[in-house]
């Protein structure tokens, strides 16, 4: 019996844990190892909104939004996709993922269940969303379709101008008739 203890107890100090061990060091009271390593680096955060699409985020938790080419109310020209060489005006833009709605242009229908007995169920057209790259503007006083650059103008702001033909896109007259085009739909739905 006391040979099997000597023998247990040299068994023991030769498993004694060295320094390449997955602990790596011995068990002592007075060292306790680091459980949590510092943050060295900033990191972009996934947000988990669906499995198939994605949104980056900023270490904040929001969006990482895309600059993009195209504003609400510019009149554009599908450049690809089923409904290549259409034209139409943005009424909608969706910059985390770099979409835009173009009116009457990406229709798909959608079946609507009924909500209540006295509200049946239904098939509608919706405007689905286009990728910003598939679209360009347009100009329609000469039918031209082109890329966008930028120019400072002579009071100083900066504007959007087609690189084409040289037209000015954004100018404060150009954004109130937008405005007004915007609000007579409003109002005219309303009436309706």
């Amino acid at each position: 019996m006391a040979a099997m203890a000597t023998t247990l107890q040299s068994s023991f100090t030769s498993l004694s844990l060295s320094s390449n061990s997955s602990l790596g060091y011995r068990f002592s009271p007075t060292f306790c190892p680091p459980l949590v390593k510092p943050m060295q680096k900033a990191f972009v955060i996934e947000m988990k909104l669906k499995h198939w699409e994605r949104k980056k985020c900023k270490p904040n938790g929001l969006p990482l939004l895309h600059k993009m080419h195209v504003k609400i109310g510019d009149t554009v020209k599908v450049i690809s996709g089923r409904d290549k060489g259409k034209i139409g005006e943005i009424t909608e833009i969706f910059k985390h993922n770099s979409t835009v709605i173009v009116n009457e242009i990406n229709l798909k229908t959608k079946h609507v269940k009924s909500r209540g007995e006295d509200e049946p169920g239904q098939i509608i057209t919706i405007e689905a969303p286009v990728h910003s790259s598939n679209v360009m503007l347009y100009s329609k006083e000469q039918n031209v379709a082109s890329r966008v650059g930028h120019k400072i103008l002579e009071n100083g702001k900066r504007a959007r101008y087609l690189i084409k033909t040289g037209e000015i896109i954004d100018t404060a007259e150009n954004w109130k008739n937008v405005i007004k085009e915007r609000e007579k739909k409003t109002k005219v739905a309303a009436a309706s």
